[in-house]
């Protein structure tokens, strides 16, 4: 791989806007030491003229050089916080479609929806956009050992990039609460597992201790390198838009990463003279996980936590968001919008995304869900130009699926969920002609 020339244009700085201490990119940092807000990578302005950029971007496209042929680090003048690239490990993460779905736009209310499919990521979610940046950071600065905490994607992405990268990979994980499609990942990638009795938040504040005493790289979204992987979504889906700027951008949220990323990444594309507006955000939460929800839609002045989070959505389920603050940043900047859907909205707008020929986890197709409510309560324009983003792929949890089409799903506290959209297999006989009679 090329190695860039050591700069010093990157530096850590703090999130608080009453802060904003720096420190050198190198620092292992999750928390600002002088304030304790969220750290964040900060980068001096680019020069580059923006339709040189843009050009540079499309013709990475039809490069077979590693770097390039990434969706992630072919936009790597956005984010320069590495000082040689063969710190990087990239397994063609990125390069995932943007896709109409006419039948989903019509259940959303809308007249035209794109889909931003994550799903099609190596390990099949989101959560790679962002590895690949950590892992590189983690290289860097010589780790051996990386760790998180995951209800599931995140898991199986560390897993694989860490072994790529030759490192040890440490996942921790909610005891009884991971669907195996996600957990197998991991397993195979093989990393070494542990399920603790306890729930995300407490698992995470459990492993930010191990960590600090044991010189452990923690990979979860509070590493600002995750965040800097993840803003190439919105690159990607600009650069497929010929830099044309959706309305909306609609996105699930649990741990509130992809928003604070997508935020992030937006602003600096519009600095850089990329885009010439912002579009408006969404977030959309599962009504058991909801906190953010009921923060911004309460005008709290305290974020509180919901003790035990439920939802079916497992890639949601998370009471405590540590991006919270950073999110709310990117709401207020960009006139956007907060939701939460139930978990019968969430599996019959699965079953519709599915009936396009997509298909997805049960977290994305809350962003299906959420425009549902927002273009009814008039908040989105049927006319508008939206996109949402599909986080993870359909197979990350079989089980779900399986139990919504034979009427068998039950939400948290055993309330079953209606089939509205079941499509149940049949059992017949070895006979052609009772076959036959039937398909007719």
């Amino acid at each position: 791989m090329t190695t860039a020339t050591p700069s010093t244009l990157a530096e850590l700085v703090c999130f608080n806007p009453a802060c904003r201490a720096r420190f050198d990119i190198t620092e292992v940092l999750y928390n600002c030491p002088k304030c304790g807000g969220l750290i964040e990578a900060g980068y001096a302005r680019l020069t580059e003229d923006p339709a040189a950029l843009r050009r540079k971007f499309r013709d990475r496209r039809a490069s077979n050089v590693p770097l390039d042929a990434s969706g992630v680090w072919r936009y790597r003048e956005l984010f320069p916080f590495l000082n040689d690239y063969a710190h990087v490990v990239t397994l063609r993460e990125g390069n995932t479609p943007l896709l109409d779905a006419p039948q989903a736009a019509e259940y959303g209310g809308l007249k035209r929806i794109a889909f931003k499919h994550q799903g099609y990521n190596p390990t099949g979610s989101f959560k790679d956009n962002g590895m690949t940046c950590g892992v590189a950071q983690a290289r860097r600065l010589g780790m051996r050992r990386v760790a998180c905490v995951s209800t599931g994607n995140t898991s199986a992405s560390m897993a694989a990039y860490a072994a790529a990268a030759g490192i040890e990979a440490l996942i921790f994980l909610p005891h009884g609460n991971i669907s195996f499609g996600k957990l197998a990942q991991a397993l195979e990638y093989g990393a070494r597992t542990l399920e603790v009795e306890a729930n995300f938040d407490q698992i995470l504040a459990l492993v930010r201790v191990l960590a600090e005493r044991l010189g452990i790289y923690l990979l979860n979204s509070v590493n600002p390198f995750r965040i800097e992987g993840q803003k190439s979504i919105m690159f990607e889906l600009l650069d497929q838009r010929d830099w044309r700027v959706p309305d909306w951008v609609v996105l699930p949220g649990g741990n509130l990463g992809n928003i604070s990323a997508f935020g992030k990444g937006l602003r600096e594309a519009k600095d850089a003279g990329l885009i010439d507006r912002l579009p408006r955000l969404a977030v959309i939460q599962a009504e058991g996980s909801a906190p953010f929800y009921d923060f911004v839609k309460n005008g709290a002045r305290e974020f509180h936590p919901v003790c035990k989070p439920e939802t079916l959505a497992t890639a949601i389920r998370i009471g405590d968001p540590v991006s919270w603050p950073k999110a709310l940043n990117e709401i207020r900047a960009t006139n956007g919008e907060v939701e939460k859907v139930t978990e019968q909205e969430i599996a019959d707008a699965k079953a519709i995304i599915g009936r396009c020929g997509i298909g997805c986890e049960p977290a994305s197709a809350a962003t299906l869900a959420g425009i549902r409510k927002l273009t009814a309560a008039g908040v989105i324009d049927p006319e508008a130009d939206v996109v949402a983003v599909l986080t993870g792929n359909v197979l990350k949890d079989p089980d779900y699926i399986y139990r919504y089409h034979t009427g068998t799903l039950e939400a948290p506290g055993g309330v079953k969920i209606t089939p509205t959209f079941g499509n149940r297999s049949i059992v017949v006989p070895n006979d052609p002609d009772k076959i036959a009679a039937m398909l007719a």
